[in-house]
């Protein structure tokens, strides 16, 4: 093992002579900058902002003059360029940065825009030789240096160089072109000088402004999210995962701010610039680390601490949550967690402390950047007032999640984005470990089969779905990257690492996997060389595999989709096909295993576990697989593998006869899987939809949530397809009869209402209980959410426990009118605790009146209102009340450039925006539309949401397919089971 500490000295003896040497030029020129070159850079940023936002406005707000042209100049690329190309080249690596910020708080008086100023220096290491200096740069406008280029470069150990004799932006590929009249010399090591201006925009990438109200004042917080390709917007920088560096970051900011980076405070001091005195924060130099992994933040916030094992973990959010505590239960889960991780690692955690952020405008869930982790309020923050148990759970994940990724990304990172699915997927599956340390009560990791493996195969059953690993070639230009942060990435990677863990033993997996952190820590891997170590592993272990990890992985990571297995009781034959959801649908996507899987099959016997088999080949005989008189079979225990499971009619009846006699002998896991395979293997016309419908009929009895919840989430795509037509009345009549039963339950356990239920699954279910009482209309449910919103209204009190408020505030409001919709709204408005907000921002989509809805539209375009990180979920709000549904489409449509151009190209939830919308679609005519909405706007593009219209168009067909073929005996069975 490479020694930690060696090489952190090493990095600190250097960096510290480079970093003392650039002090007082770093103070005398960066915030000494005279006034009228500071005017200039604005004038510049102005210009091309305001262009930017023309172009982004609706054609009736266009200003009739022409925007200012900026004053650089900018080369359109052509293909003889070098800097035509998206991928650096490979003859220059960045060594260590020294980067000086000044983020400006408040608007320039003149333009009316936040800025930054900046200074980097970038030592490089020449590993070829070249006379070109290619480095990304985004949105930033450069100070001419005295030799009339945009930066200046010079030799680290003294000699002659080159001399910069061009220098240019390039839009269309983000680079900042340094053209020299000379080579630079093999080995050699040499510093780029820069000095740039740019914008502290709200658009949530790179170096921006989050705003909140507090006291009645308008604060701002500078902060970052470089992820994936955004580090260029705040300095120029080698902006690729492989290319780790050193950093070594100086924020310049008001005394009354605190400033917070990735390596600890070093000092902190009063400077006084242009007559103002401001505080310089000077942080210790990074670990060898990627630029997507920096963070910086200049904010008033206030902060909770704790120490553990001499790490300083501490939780920052604005001053009166932390007052609340509300960074508490964060607190105190971090450090378990942190020590899960550590001896699931074999790895001490590497750095010296762990800060947390919760910030007010965030586009992400949360960011792992390596020792400041950035939140969403609502995903750091809990108060036991306004917290509900899955918002509880929420937190506990996802400060799960970004912890695991302290090594596993951080210490160890992938080479290229194409690799993405493994970090992320990575992360998806141990969250659910480091949340199960944290709270063992909770049964967390059995959620994973509802929450990542049910989703995700919904989408990968389209032929429009993709393999985990993409080749490196077609990951080129940053929405390329972008789309990647998608489920198959994060809930696919993490199903099928689960998998893996599970046929490897735990043991073996967590071996393989620490030896793989030993071998690349502070370095870059591809996910190949995690198979290797697994695979040493295993040699080392008893664990017997049918092929090597690499032989198995790839049929599960080299081709998209997954296997429908299907067993034959009577004559023991095991298939395997791949499913589509649609089956007519044309894959065109190319298979290196003709869609066949290497598929490990756990399973049971009349609830007794049988030994594990192997299904390798398209088809295969097992004959401990047949069974005699009522013998039943069921596969996919536990549903630890990646694929459904289909039987012959008879085991079928058997498993449906065992549920309706007593359904505790399958495992609860299980009985979600039948409802959730049923559903969906008779969409794919594999078995009958009565079938399918027959595995609800048992929930009568059943008081687990996993069941419950499957057989919800199928019921909303009925729901979807059903609330326009004549089926919705019987359907709702059926699951009202199913539902009241649980109802009742809960009401009992509850004391009619006055208690909590003790478990967290309970809880869970209790919402379940309420929500498709309302939803299906009994009315003693109804009743008693208008009875409380109502008490709410009236009395200022709100009664309503902070776990039952989304679907008690959706049911009142969907039952009264502009009363009620404008008392949320006011509460929504003046909401101090996000999660709260959250809650009502959901519930206010929920009214029955359009009016209400179109003006809720209105609002997702004013960030007063509601604010840009939620606009794109708030319209996918509006667009699933049947009500907002044409209303939001039309909405989208019609704003579709200001949107993209707002919220699109780089925004990771921005696919989630187009299925949204379109995710009720089911007649030729909605077809025709998004197909018309694919073309019209083809030229302004769709970011990283390409792929979601295309898998909406083909779910689309599917959906229309399915309901002229199943409308009228789903109707038939529901009339038949209604009336019993």
């Amino acid at each position: 093992m490479l020694s930690h500490c060696s090489a952190l000295r090493q990095v600190d003896s250097m960096g510290k002579v480079f970093y003392l040497s650039k002090t007082t030029v770093v103070v005398c020129s960066i915030l000494g900058i005279g006034a009228a070159c500071t005017i200039i850079a604005l004038s510049v940023v102005y210009s091309q902002e305001k262009a930017k936002n023309n172009e982004s406005l609706p054609p009736t707000e266009k200003p009739t003059t022409k925007p200012p042209v900026t004053s650089s100049p900018v080369t359109t690329p052509s293909s003889d360029n070098p800097w035509d190309q998206y991928r650096l080249p490979k003859s220059l690596v960045p060594d260590h940065y020294n980067v000086t910020l000044r983020p400006w708080l408040t608007p320039n008086e003149t333009t009316g825009l936040y800025i930054f100023t900046g200074q980097s220096t970038v030592e490089i290491v020449c590993v070829e030789e070249t006379d070109l200096i290619l480095i990304h740069s985004n949105k930033l406008n450069f100070t001419k240096q005295a030799n009339g280029q945009y930066a200046t470069l010079k030799s680290a150990s003294g000699g002659t160089v080159p001399s910069i004799i061009e220098s240019f932006p390039v839009t269309k590929t983000q680079y900042l072109v340094l053209r020299l009249n000379g080579k630079l010399v093999k080995d050699h090591r040499y510093h780029v000088f820069t000095d740039f201006t740019g914008e502290l925009a709200d658009d949530l990438g790179g170096f921006y402004r989050s705003e909140y109200m507090e006291d009645g004042k308008k604060k701002v917080v500078a902060t970052t999210q470089m992820q994936p390709t955004d580090a260029r917007k705040a300095f120029p920088c080698f902006d690729e995962p492989a290319m780790k560096a050193i950093f070594h970051i100086t924020l310049i900011h008001d005394t009354d701010k605190i400033a917070l980076s990735n390596g600890e405070e070093k000092e902190s001091s009063p400077i006084t610039i242009d007559g103002k005195t401001l505080q310089q924060t000077v942080f210790k130099p990074t670990e060898k680390m990627s630029t997507y992994l920096l963070a910086f933040i200049v904010s008033d916030f206030g902060y909770i601490n704790s120490t553990l094992d001499g790490v300083l973990i501490r939780i920052f959010a604005r001053k009166p949550a932390i007052v609340a505590g509300q960074g508490e239960y964060a607190l105190n889960i971090t450090g378990p967690i942190l020590k899960f991780f550590e001896d699931y690692y074999n790895s001490t955690y590497p750095l010296p402390k762990s800060d947390q952020i919760a910030l007010p405008d965030f586009n992400a869930g949360a960011m792992e950047n390596w020792g400041l982790i950035t939140y969403r309020e609502t995903a750091l923050l809990y108060d036991e007032d306004f917290s509900s148990n899955s918002n509880k759970e929420r937190i506990a994940s996802i400060i799960s999640h970004e912890l695991a990724h302290m090594w596993f990304g951080n210490l160890v990172t992938l080479r290229w984005w194409n690799d993405l699915w493994l970090n992320e997927g990575f992360a998806s599956y141990v969250e659910y470990l480091g949340a199960d340390k944290a709270e063992p009560e909770w049964n967390v990791k059995d959620l994973m089969v509802l929450n990542d493996v049910h989703r995700v195969f919904a989408i990968d059953a389209l032929a429009s779905s993709h393999p985990l690993s993409s080749k490196e070639e077609d990951i080129q230009r940053p929405e390329q990257i972008s789309e990647l942060f998608d489920a198959i990435s994060y809930s696919k990677g993490a199903s099928v690492l689960r998998m893996l863990s599970d046929f490897l033993t735990e043991d073996v997996f967590k071996r393989g996997l620490q030896t793989y952190l030993d071998e690349f820590e502070f370095g870059n891997a591809i996910y190949t060389d995690l198979w290797d170590h697994l695979q040493t592993a295993v040699t080392g272990s008893s664990t017997s595999l049918p092929k090597t990890v690499h032989e198995i992985m790839n049929t599960w990571v080299l081709q998209m989709g997954y296997p429908v297995v299907t067993i034959n009781t009577t004559t023991g034959s095991v298939t395997q096909e791949h499913f589509l959801l649609d089956p007519d649908s044309e894959v065109t996507t190319e298979s290196p295993f003709n869609y066949e899987w290497i598929v490990p099959i756990k399973w049971l016997k009349n609830g007794d576990i049988q030994d594990p088999i192997w299904l390798q080949v398209k088809s295969a005989l097992f004959n401990e697989m047949k069974t005699t008189g009522t013998d039943w079979v069921l596969a996919n225990q536990d549903v630890v593998g990646y694929y459904r499971v289909n039987y012959d009619q008879a085991n079928w009846e058997k498993l449906l006869n065992a549920l309706s006699t007593n359904h505790e002998v399958i495992p609860v896991i299980n009985r979600a899987q039948l409802i959730d395979d049923a559903f969906n293997l008779a969409r794919a016309k594999i078995i009958l939809t009565e079938l399918a419908l027959n595995t609800t009929k048992y929930l009568i009895s059943e008081r687990d949530y996993m069941p419950w919840e499957s057989a919800l989430d199928n019921l909303d795509f009925f729901y979807l397809m059903f609330d326009r037509s004549e089926v919705y009345g019987v359907m709702q009549a059926y699951l009202k009869n199913q539902v009241t039963p649980l109802f009742e339950h809960y009401k009992t356990m509850t004391g009619n209402w006055t208690d909590v239920p003790k478990g967290h699954l309970d809880q869970y279910n209790q919402v379940n209980a309420i929500n498709l009482a309302c939803r299906s209309g009994l009315e003693e449910c109804q009743n008693l959410a208008k009875m409380w919103f109502n008490q709410w209204m009236t009395t200022g009190v709100n009664p309503i426990h902070a776990n039952l408020r989304s679907t008690v505030y959706c049911n009142a409001i969907a039952a009264g009118g502009a009363e009620e919709w404008e008392f949320a709204w006011t509460q929504f408005k003046n909401a101090s605790i996000a999660i709260e907000a959250d809650k009502l921002r959901y519930a206010l989509s929920c009214t029955t009146q359009p009016w209400l809805l179109n003006r809720y539209l209105e609002y997702t375009l004013d960030a007063d209102m509601v604010r840009k990180q939620d606009a794109t979920s708030t319209i996918v709000y509006i667009a699933g009340n049947v009500i907002g549904q044409s209303l939001a489409w039309d909405f989208v449509r019609d704003r579709w450039n200001y949107i993209f151009t707002q919220y699109g190209g780089g925004s990771f939830s921005f696919s989630n925006l187009i299925n949204g919308v379109t995710e009720r679609f089911s007649t030729d005519f909605e077809l025709q539309q998004l197909k018309q909405f694919k073309e019209d706007n083809a030229e302004t593009g769709f970011g990283s949401g390409t792929l979601a219209v295309d898998q909406s168009i083909e779910r689309t067909i599917a959906n229309i397919k399915w309901i002229s073929e199943n409308k009228q005996t789903v109707l038939n069975w529901f009339k038949t089971e209604a009336a019993l």
